[in-house]
């Protein structure tokens, strides 16, 4: 017999668990109800943001027809009685908003790893997630898992370019971030910001004038740098603690600037009087 591969198909795994891939050999045991209150989100959520409409969307139709489709829960570690949501968690808050008191569950011991892949895959294959939400979905199960970009490449369906590129999105500033997870940017959008360093402006004047991410590659190619990216580089030491001793012995600030085997010294003065006394002071005999 085969040895059983290392890692599952986690799509595939997911249907498995929530019953909807009955294993050839038996039937998969009926959900049970518990109350929305026994239930609790769980730390390895990748969706951050919840669209409030489309949630009183949801909740209408809960109220009228109730939840349809069972969530997969855990026991929750260190929480007794209490069951953490690892993929169904809108359905909950939607339960929540139209006062259903219980809910169809389904339980199930899994791991942290594994709550981790789920609950990941579940809300891509329901495209839940903004391109950010997935980003930090794949630095977790880096960071705390140890995936390689090849495993998540593997796990979630994706090509490795894919993640890559996703994972990228992490080094944007603040800002930009907001307007991603916000929707008012697209991942195409902030991909063309990646490195400039006038991303906050360009990405407000995307907004402003509507830009599609063709224009938006155009508009960041066109852009000059900003003075902050042609900056010098911080000088050495030995330079520094130099120029600190000349400003000290003259009284006015000196600066010294490198270029290869030679360089500039320049001294500042605020009126003639202090360039006379430098004169003399430089032209006094030993």
């Amino acid at each position: 017999m085969s040895e059983e591969p290392k890692r599952r198909n986690l799509g595939r795994g997911l249907s498995a668990l929530l019953g909807d891939d009955p294993p050839p050999a038996e039937t998969p045991a009926a959900p049970q109800r518990l109350p929305v209150s026994a239930l609790t989100p769980s730390p390895f959520q990748p969706r951050q943001v919840f669209d409030e409409a489309a949630l009183d969307e949801l909740a209408a139709s809960v109220a009228e027809r109730g939840v349809l489709q069972p969530l997969l829960v855990r026991p929750a570690p260190g929480m007794n009685g209490i069951y953490e949501i690892i993929a169904g968690e809108r359905r909950w808050r939607a339960a929540q908003r139209a006062q259903v008191h219980d809910v169809p569950v389904m339980v199930r011991e899994m791991e942290d790893r594994e709550v981790a892949e789920v609950a990941l895959v579940e809300n891509l294959q329901r495209q839940d997630l903004n391109a950010l939400e997935e980003a930090d979905g794949y630095r977790r199960l880096q960071e705390e898992f140890h995936h390689t970009q090849e495993d998540l490449a593997r796990a979630v369906g994706k090509s490795r370019s894919h993640v890559a590129n996703t994972l990228r999105l992490l080094a944007l500033p603040e800002p930009v971030k907001d307007m991603v997870q916000t929707g008012g940017l697209s991942a195409g959008h902030a991909r063309a910001l990646l490195g400039h360093p006038r991303a906050v402006e360009l990405a407000r004047e995307i907004l402003d004038k509507g830009l599609n991410v063709r224009q938006t590659e155009r508009l960041a190619k066109s852009q000059p740098k900003s003075a902050a990216a042609r900056a010098p580089k911080p000088k050495d030491a030995d330079c520094a603690a130099l120029e600190r001793d000349l400003t000290t012995l003259l009284g006015l600030k000196v600066t010294i600037d490198v270029a290869g085997s030679g360089g500039k010294l320049s001294i500042q003065y605020q009126n003639l009087e202090q360039l006379d006394d430098l004169l003399q002071r430089l032209g006094r005999p030993a």
